[in-house]
């Protein structure tokens, strides 16, 4: 993490989103005073899914959307 002021920050510009983006964070301040944060934007690629990954390991039961008994519904809704 650097710290520079406003006057080096529009000198060396370009050198510090090359900071940045290099994942580091630069900091530009005004008299000393820290004011805001260079930040490489985080990237959102997720990995690939891969289809079939549970294939043969989870078993679904024939009644799986069967309705449910009575007393379990009663339960559900607080009778």
């Amino acid at each position: 993490m650097s710290t520079v002021n406003i006057h080096a920050a529009k000198t060396h510009f370009s050198r510090l989103v090359d900071e940045a983006a290099a994942g580091g964070e630069v900091i530009i301040a005004r008299a000393g005073r820290p004011l805001v944060k260079l930040v490489p934007v985080a990237t959102s690629e997720r990995p690939k899914r891969r289809l079939g990954l549970l294939a043969g390991r989870a078993r679904i039961p024939e009644d799986f959307d069967a309705p449910l008994p009575d007393e379990v519904i009663d339960l559900f809704e607080g009778r």
